[in-house]
């Protein structure tokens, strides 16, 4: 399915790079490279009495060229970085050349410079362990140095304007985060803000902005910058996210790099030329996102890359290949150019997991640099593409469980096999608890890995649990696979002997399992949720919850399984309706190819005045929904 874009504006931010009179132009070779026929301004030291600190501090002031002191100047604060210090900028990011390379091109207003040490503490060298408590809170002190004692000696000593119009705050990893921590938290003192690379120190979103009524009156730029494959974007990420959700305006203008000075350098290049001027905020969508290589490459692969409208860009080294295609569901012809590389652009992609393959000269192969999953019937590449909004699998700062393999011998299959099972938060600990369990099927083509890999069954729970949204539970993944066509009715009969005479004694035997009914639930998505169909409604004495996903046994014909089973419902309507407290049953919306079997499944439901709950989330056939049917799924259980 194709992500639709909601806005407008968002939908500016995927145009190819066209900077109108506007908008600034990234930084063009040459930008920080020291020109001598120019005019040039100074860099000096200056010294202030700090009261928060309780010592005299250092900062560096850049003047610019022509400086006078007959005239008023509006203040630019440059923060650095967690290793820094106040001389950081000038040793890695020489901003006294791209300033005065700027003034030459008239490109920037006049203004001074500050350069601080953000480590309000007495002994604020970046010396030692620089990720300290004590050094890592003065970042956070710094805020009431800035503003009671730094602020008021640069008005003091120097020509500058005192109101916020005249104010700007920006800085670079640990003081991006300050610089958005300081400006948006004080916005009757800064009303230009720049944030490159924030590091992890960056309040959320919420507490940054509160109030974004009174951030979109008060707010002249806010700008936040980042490299495409900087592990910390996702700090930037969710600021945009959430700025964007609340109508904020801000430039969010993420540029192919890493956590480095190129990209540093490049954000001051731009930012500088935007602040103590008019403002027109319309142009800020048309800042360039880059695309970000995707979360499931392998270490080091730039390609897949996701751009911010969700469209993917393959690009694969193939030169002796003569045709090269991405079968993504949709297939798409790749381009080659004269190095041997092959490139496309997708379509939107919908949110979430998907399988994909490269197709070289008819073969369909996984991509090299992608992580592989058993999927399709064979080994496959995945992408995932990132949940905007509550992502409800993210890895978050909560307690969290276990998945663990558990190998066993089947006297029903007469081999080997393993399952894997999601014990909570706790389990270890809590050894007199029995745990209600929830077993749970993958579909044709996946095996007992698919909901502990592609279906993220721990972060959704893990999540889950710690927000009170789901009870403590296990989660057993076993592998459905036995031999045979998936809906024949021997394998259908096989796999519920192999459950119920196995796997459940297994589990209950080996681990802290309640074994009672109502703490007992069976659930499954496509070929899962056949399973789930033919065991779980035979066995509503063994089963109080079921959960069908992407599932439904096609029209009845006489003599068909789904025959049998709806004369078996009809003949046990009342212990059925009585035994279940919950027949959960979920689609991916018209486009799930099991779409069609499910609405005539749910007629004959009807009509057996059987009671069930139903549930869409659009998304068609694939683990983005499954995740979905899981997590909400999860929350009716065992209450």
């Amino acid at each position: 399915m194709k992500k639709s874009i909601c806005s407008f504006a968002f939908l500016l931010l995927i145009l190819p790079r066209a900077f109108s009179q506007n908008t600034v132009a990234p930084a063009a070779a040459g930008f920080d490279m020291p020109r001598a026929a120019i005019p040039h301004g100074n860099i000096d030291t200056i010294s202030y009495n700090s009261s928060t600190v309780g010592n005299t501090r250092k900062a560096l002031i850049y003047t610019p060229p022509g400086f006078s002191r007959q005239k008023k100047y509006p203040v630019l604060y440059l923060l650095h970085g967690i290793g820094g210090d106040e001389k950081e900028w000038l040793n890695g990011g020489t901003p006294q050349v791209i300033l005065d390379n700027l003034y030459a091109d008239k490109k920037i207003e006049p203004m001074i410079v500050v350069m601080p040490n953000g480590r309000a503490m007495k002994d604020d060298r970046a010396t030692g362990n620089i990720m300290a408590p004590d050094k890592v809170q003065a970042f956070a002190t710094f805020e009431k140095d800035l503003v009671k004692d730094l602020i008021p000696y640069i008005q003091k000593n120097y020509p500058v304007y005192t109101d916020r119009d005249h104010r700007a705050i920006a800085g670079l990893s640990m003081g991006g985060g300050q610089s958005l921590n300081f400006g948006l938290g004080n916005l009757d003192k800064f009303a230009w803000i720049g944030g490159f690379s924030s590091a992890p120190n960056t309040k959320t979103p919420e507490e940054l902005v509160p109030d974004p009524a009174v951030a979109r009156q008060q707010i002249k730029l806010l700008w936040i910058s980042c490299g495409a494959s900087d592990g910390l974007i996702t700090f930037s990420k969710r600021t945009h996210d959430y700025l964007q959700k609340n109508n904020v305006p801000h430039i969010y203008y993420i540029e192919p790099g890493v956590h480095d000075f190129k990209v540093w350098k490049n954000g001051l290049y731009m930012f500088s030329q935007l602040i103590f001027k008019p403002v027109d905020t319309t142009s800020f969508s048309k800042y360039e996102v880059a695309g970000a290589p995707a979360a499931t490459n392998v270490r080091n692969a730039g390609y897949p890359q996701i751009l911010p409208d969700h469209r993917v860009i393959f690009r694969v080294k193939a030169p002796e290949a003569r045709q090269v295609q991405v079968d993504l569901g949709r297939k798409y012809d790749m381009k080659k150019n004269s190095e041997g590389v092959w490139t496309v652009t997708t379509d939107s992609i919908s949110e979430g997991f998907h399988y994909y393959s490269l197709i070289v000269d008819g073969l369909a192969i996984a991509d090299p640099a992608s992580e592989t999953f058993y999927g399709m019937g064979r080994m496959a590449s995945g992408i995932e593409i990132p949940l905007t909004g509550n992502n409800y699998y993210a890895l978050r700062d909560v307690p969290h469980g276990d998945i663990r393999i558990r190998k066993y011998f089947s006297k029903i299959t007469g081999s080997w096999r393993q399952l894997y099972i999601y014990t909570p938060p706790g389990y270890d600990a809590n050894t007199s608890v029995k745990y209600p369990v929830l077993y749970i099927l993958h579909g044709g083509g996946e095996d007992e890995t698919g909901w502990a890999t592609q279906g993220k069954t721990d972060l959704i729970m893990d999540n889950l649990i710690a927000s009170k949204k789901a009870e403590p539970m296990l989660i057993v993944m076993p592998d459905a696979n036995v031999g045979g066509a998936a809906f024949d009715e021997a394998v259908l009969k096989k796999f519920e002997s192999e459950l119920k005479e196995v796997i459940i004694p297994l589990v209950e035997k080996n681990f802290h399992a309640d074994t009672t009914a109502t703490k007992r639930a069976l659930a499954g998505l496509s070929m899962g949720g056949i399973h789930t169909l033919y065991t779980g409604i035979k066995n509503t004495n063994m089963f109080s919850y079921l959960g069908v996903f992407s599932s439904g046994w096609i029209q009845p014909r006489q003599g068909s399984i789904a025959a049998a089973q709806y004369d078996y419902m009809m003949a046990n309507a009342a212990a059925i309706n009585n035994n279940l407290k919950a027949l959960w049953i979920a689609m991916g919306g018209k486009e799930d190819i099991a779409y069609h079997n499910c609405q005539l499944m749910l007629k004959k439901l009807d009509e057996l005045k059987a009671k069930y709950t139903y549930s869409e989330y659009p998304g068609g056939h694939t683990w983005p929904v499954w995740r979905n049917n899981l997590f909400n799924f999860a929350q009716q259980l065992f209450k």
